[in-house]
């Protein structure tokens, strides 16, 4: 299961059925959980913690030190959760001291070829990165998040669950839950229906936020009164409550 010409830390904890590739070099205070695959030609640096049945394809860098300038080498992490696919030439750092040290990846997503994955990023379940994705540090991106490809994020810019950024999109301001959107700058769209269908959301719920994201964007209500709108809307409407959440919590203001 682990290829000869590895070199594995003596210091490093891999489960039993780990499959390593030749050339890989996994370094001290690594954790590799039960059936993950790493390929060939991979370096993981400690500390990380990988989960279960991920598949780490050759070339990606995991858990290297943050590229940040104000990093001085604390023992900072990078955490990995469960059946991942990280595709070749993936950069996933660990985080810096400026937030909770660690940088977060959750289970099931989806990290196609020369994705970047900065410090203090937190990325949620089934998230999908497209070839090229590119992200600041402390950026955070909500369950069901897609990116397309060659997509640049600013860094502390949060995606909402099940928002959807076009390829090629400079992104530096925060995408509320369930909308879609694209360019340089990125400008919303519409609400990203077809993600949801599949996603299991009723017909009434995909209606209810396209009228929620017509309030939003396509009313000329200033920000606090759409919202104000909203909030009411959510009473009986639920699903609406996420998008509601979101822009209260926003530090960099939304896309609008």
């Amino acid at each position: 299961m682990i290829d000869a010409r590895a070199i594995i830390s003596p210091r490093a904890e891999l489960a039993s059925d780990v499959t390593v590739g030749a050339f890989t070099i996994i370094g001290a205070d690594v954790s590799i959980g039960a059936g993950t695959i790493v390929g060939p030609h991979v370096v993981i640096s400690g500390p990380t913690t990988i989960g279960a049945d991920n598949h780490i394809f050759q070339f990606a860098s995991i858990g290297e030190a943050p590229q940040d300038k104000t990093y001085k080498g604390e023992p900072t992490e990078l955490r990995i959760g469960d059946r991942n696919v990280i595709r070749e030439f993936c950069t996933l750092n660990r985080g810096t001291t400026k937030e909770q040290g660690v940088t977060r990846i959750g289970n099931d997503g989806l990290y196609l070829a020369y994705t970047h994955v900065a410090h203090d990023c937190d990325i949620g379940n089934n998230v999908i990165l497209a070839n090229g994705t590119t992200m600041g540090g402390h950026v955070h991106i909500g369950d069901w998040g897609y990116v397309g490809g060659l997509s640049a994020i600013h860094q502390f810019v949060k995606i909402g669950a099940h928002a959807f950024l076009g390829g090629g999109s400079i992104l530096s301001r925060d995408v509320p839950p369930y909308v879609m959107v694209a360019g340089n700058p990125a400008v919303p769209h519409s609400i990203n229906a077809e993600g949801l269908r599949r996603r299991g959301f009723t017909p009434d719920q995909i209606r209810n936020l396209k009228n929620a994201y017509r309030i939003l964007y396509r009313s000329d209500l200033k920000l606090a009164d759409a919202v104000e709108q909203l909030t009411g809307l959510a009473l009986e409407q639920p699903e609406l409550r996420p998008l509601i959440e979101f822009i209260g919590d926003s530090t960099r203001s939304i896309v609008r």
